[in-house]
């Protein structure tokens, strides 16, 4: 491929796998340059509620504004939604399970359901030299996709995927037990090391031993 260069990249859209969801359950799509920031304050902004700053009380609320979040429009003074979804493709899968846990800490009592699945990406490369005589190349590959759908509302159990409000402690308990040294829970601790000589015997002279000059006497003796 050194003598072609990708030209365009077109990525099949793919349908929600989750029905029955509310016409206002906004649906946020996570891409790998997506600011962290931006999405959680867009999803905190439809799940959490605020109560206002006191310097901001008795004012006027300001009109209705819109600010791009991964092609999102939020708008101010909208109503709280009991769903949110979580989408993402490729290299931004991690970057919406992050933002997925971090609002499930920020909102208690939410009920998870994930769904993995696989998209049509299709790469477009064209020659780097037109008259070199080489054709255009089409690529097809299947990248994974994640639904990640947060509900106040409870869910099907039965579901695979689903996941209870709460499991997520053992998950952010791990990394804070192995700081301590303690390691998971339910685990023993490993005994530690003694540093220094183990159990050897020391190499002082004991009364019965003697240094080599009164032995070279008591021959001179003899």
């Amino acid at each position: 491929m050194e003598n072609y260069s990708k030209a365009r990249t077109v990525e099949q859209p793919s349908v929600c796998p989750f029905s029955g969801l509310a016409p206002d359950t906004p649906e946020i799509r996570v891409k790998d340059g997506s600011k962290l920031r931006n999405l959680l304050r867009y999803a905190l902004s439809r799940m959490e509620v605020k109560a206002p700053a006191p310097e901001e009380q008795g004012r006027v609320p300001p009109g209705e504004g819109a600010m791009d979040v991964g092609g999102q429009g939020e708008a101010l003074g909208r109503a709280l939604c009991k769903q949110v979804v979580f989408t993402s493709v490729g290299k931004g899968v991690s970057k919406a399970i992050t933002c997925a846990e971090i609002v499930k800490r920020r909102v208690k009592g939410l009920h998870q359901l994930t769904r993995l699945l696989y998209s049509a990406v299709v790469e477009v490369w064209e020659p780097l030299e037109p008259g070199a005589g080489l054709d255009s190349l089409t690529v097809s590959r299947n990248v994974p996709t994640i639904w990640i759908l947060l509900s106040r509302e409870p869910l099907e159990c039965s579901q695979s995927g689903y996941q209870a409000p709460g499991c997520y402690d053992a998950l952010w308990a791990q990394p804070a037990c192995r700081k301590e040294g303690g390691g998971l829970p339910g685990q023993r601790a490993e005994p530690r090391k003694r540093r220094g000589g183990g159990g050897g015997s020391s190499r002082g002279r004991g009364p019965g031993r003697h240094s080599g000059r009164p032995r070279e006497s008591e021959k001179g003796q003899n």
